[in-house]
């Protein structure tokens, strides 16, 4: 028998699939260190899946008993019935698709509750729709933020972590979702930000969590995305407002580092000018800068002719990487994929760099 070679944690894209084909009948318990995208899964299924399911959010840690459901007394049969909550939107004859968020910081009362909901489709004592999926989600316990479950529960349930992004899985999610472009670019020259501290090499990491050292604002998946807001508005923030709200979102260590990207911006060529004139201007020599502008570019390319002339003025960009990152972003972004797979410039680039790509 040959050996097969278990990994400890699993990406968000394998749970995407994983979640539909077992959670109907055993339910996955995704753990993660904070921020790195467990409650989108939901979202992304809902996307998936289309409007065959009825979706359903649960924020366990502020939910009650009465936020579930509760006995009611019928004065007919004279017994109590269990009346469903609205929530869970039982008067559609749909299967349900419930996220569990934050399992394990529910109060054990409600943990009751819901290993009831997730070993047997339940939900107190009125079943589910057939074909209803289960999840849940909650931190490592290594985190140090209150998370347990009961002892009896653990086992009837499928346990997993889940990775954090790598560099190009957030950049793509990033493009796809319309953050800023140079949130885009600072995490692109700064691959620490997608670092886990659960490697345990990581002391020197000042951007991301780390339970041993007392953080509220880190860098994550999430906190980066949530801060592109901030960078759209930094002109009329301010530039000390700016600075402020994104060390309060991000950490003051990566809020200063983004400082030196954001003060690029006024100086970058604008798109329509590249596309008017891709041959002659100027190239900006600021490796930050140049990435701006790729992501600028993924974000408004339109037509084939903007796109083979852009392609004209990436060719003349000396580094490999920079031009790597626009390919490979231009040609996994859903906007712009079928654009590119028809493009001349980009098939020909793609076959004369094959080797940036591997085998």
């Amino acid at each position: 028998m040959s050996n097969i070679n278990l990994v400890e944690t699993v990406s968000i894209n394998e749970l995407r699939k994983l979640i539909p084909v077992v959670g109907t009948s055993l339910t996955p318990v995704i753990v993660s260190e904070p921020g790195v995208g467990k409650t989108s899964l939901l979202s992304m299924m809902e996307k998936d899946l289309g409007d065959k399911y009825d979706y359903i959010y649960v924020d366990c840690p502020v939910k009650d008993m009465s936020d579930i459901g509760m006995v009611i007394p019928n004065h007919q049969t004279k017994s109590l019935e269990y009346y469903v909550a609205s929530l869970f939107k039982m008067d559609s004859k749909k299967p349900k698709v419930i996220c569990l968020d934050e399992l394990m910081k529910a109060p054990k009362l409600l943990q009751v509750i819901f290993t009831r909901m997730m070993l047997e489709r339940m939900v107190g004592d009125v079943p589910l729709p057939e074909g209803s999926i289960i999840f849940a989600t909650s931190n490592n316990s290594s985190d140090g933020v209150g998370d347990s479950m009961l002892a009896h529960a653990g086992n009837r349930v499928c346990i997993m972590k889940m990775a954090k992004p790598t560099v190009k899985e957030w950049l793509l999610w990033a493009t796809e979702n319309k953050v800023h472009r140079s949130i885009r670019a600072f995490v692109s020259m700064r691959p620490a930000c997608m670092n886990s501290y659960m490697t345990g090499d990581q002391e020197d990491n000042t951007y991301i969590f780390n339970p041993k050292k007392p953080q509220m604002s880190f860098v994550s998946p999430r906190s980066l995305a949530k801060s592109s807001v901030i960078v759209a508005n930094k002109d009329v923030l301010g530039e000390n407002a700016t600075m402020c709200a994104l060390a309060g979102t991000i950490g003051l260590s990566a809020a200063k580092d983004m400082s030196a990207f954001l003060s690029l911006e006024s100086q970058l060529p604008d798109f329509k000018d590249i596309i008017k004139s891709p041959d002659g201007i100027d190239i900006p020599k600021d490796m930050a800068a140049l990435l701006m502008l790729m992501f600028q570019a993924i974000d408004v390319v339109e037509t084939q002719d903007e796109l083979s002339k852009f392609m004209t003025f990436v060719k003349r960009v000396a580094s490999d990487e920079v031009q790597a990152i626009f390919f490979t972003m231009i040609m996994r972004a859903k906007r712009t994929v079928k654009l590119a797979r028809n493009n001349k410039e980009i098939e020909t680039w793609a076959v004369a760099n094959h080797e940036l790509f591997g085998s």
